[in-house]
């Protein structure tokens, strides 16, 4: 009996989400309108009252957030090479230079002792990235951004509903920006906001996401400053509030499903298959992903060969940034990051997503090590 093919994620939209979608489309208001401004109403009392504006992509989000801290050419922005390209083509978009600094091997996230030691005098913001949903140590990055006197727009794409200390990430900080692109937590399809500290700051990424352009009255326009066209579409909103309402209970279930992995695994996985599981943190991250790094061994090439053939599909998160080719032109190179270079080649994703069961994780950890074989 063949198996249905297993995907790594899938979003769970449910018909009141589908129904209000077509009750926008049936308004004739489907660009940016009321279901926007409510959107952002809702998310901002999620983050404690901060002001909260929505955008078409997480990577607008970044890029705005830089934009709005007055980030330019010059300058430059420290961040980690575990992380999809867009956190550090937006530093390149504004005109500024991306500054790596290698990752801790059990968080997978910046590590803060080397990001504190890249900062020079041209260093002006600092934007750390909460892999999997998992938090760096908030109360020391902030520390360390006090010190040197620097800005930090947090990389929150993976981290709705994550926290510090018993605080939601997005409360309290700078500016922290979300991803709700298809596979994330909750989902806009594609689409991010940005939580800013001051309705001034607002008022900025207003006009930089549609063309510079503030208004007043029936017919008063200016442009003021150089915008693009970053705007969510009320059709997103609408799939954003109907998602939202669910947040709670798909990052439960997500938790629910990464205690079963872990009890799948074992204790004593990494001795008998050579594999490092993720931190067990249930206190702090929303458990975004569920990533493993595979022993030296075989190639992840081989192994999501093997796991497509057992009908259970696999991503990666994420190449080393610093290896591409645009970045090897800026001078960057194999072994200047050993830790991101080696997690990098051997990280896998496995399945994991709210509408998943118990015996789905049973059936991938079964085929996980099925493939690679006890010593």
């Amino acid at each position: 009996m063949t198996l249905a093919f297993l995907p790594f994620t899938k979003p769970s939209i449910d018909e009141a989400t589908i129904a209000a979608v077509g009750d926008v489309m049936r308004s004739g208001w489907m660009t940016s309108g009321p279901r926007v401004k409510e959107f952002e109403e809702t998310l901002s009392a999620y983050f404690d009252g901060r002001p909260v504006r929505t955008f078409n992509s997480g990577t607008a989000t970044m890029e705005i957030g830089l934009r709005v801290a007055g980030i330019g050419p010059g300058d430059e922005v420290i961040t980690t090479p575990n992380s999809w390209v867009a956190t550090s083509n937006v530093i390149i978009a504004v005109g500024a230079t991306p500054v790596f600094a290698d990752i801790d091997a059990a968080t997978r996230n910046i590590d803060l002792d080397l990001l504190e030691a890249a900062i020079t005098p041209r260093t002006k913001a600092l934007m750390p990235v909460f892999m999997a949903g998992m938090p760096v140590d908030m109360d020391r990055l902030y520390a360390i951004a006090k010190k040197h006197h620097l800005r930090v727009i947090e990389d929150a794409a993976q981290a709705i509903g994550s926290s510090w200390n018993g605080k939601r990430i997005g409360s309290f900080g700078d500016m922290v920006s979300f991803s709700f692109q298809v596979n994330k937590n909750i989902t806009t399809s594609e689409g991010g906001c940005l939580v800013l500290n001051n309705a001034e700051e607002a008022k900025l990424a207003e006009k930089y996401r549609l063309q510079g352009v503030s208004r007043s009255g029936h017919d008063g326009i200016d442009v003021d400053v150089l915008g693009g066209k970053f705007n969510m579409t009320d059709i997103a909103a609408a799939i954003g509030l109907g998602q939202f309402k669910h947040l709670d209970e798909f990052n439960a279930k997500r938790q629910a499903l990464a205690h079963h992995y872990f009890a799948q695994f074992g204790e004593n996985v990494e001795a008998d298959y050579g594999i490092e599981l993720p931190l067990a943190n249930f206190t702090d991250t929303n458990w975004h992903m569920f990533q493993i790094v595979l022993p030296a061994s075989i190639t992840r090439h081989d192994f999501m060969e093997q796991m497509m053939q057992k009908q259970i599909g696999i991503g990666f998160h994420y190449a080393p940034i610093h290896l591409f080719s645009l970045y090897r032109a800026r001078g960057f190179k194999e072994g200047m990051f050993p830790v991101a270079e080696r997690i990098g080649r051997q990280i896998v994703t496995l399945p994991l997503f709210a509408s998943m069961t118990t015996t789905d994780v049973e059936r991938v950890v079964d085929a996980v090590k099925s493939v690679l074989q006890k010593k």
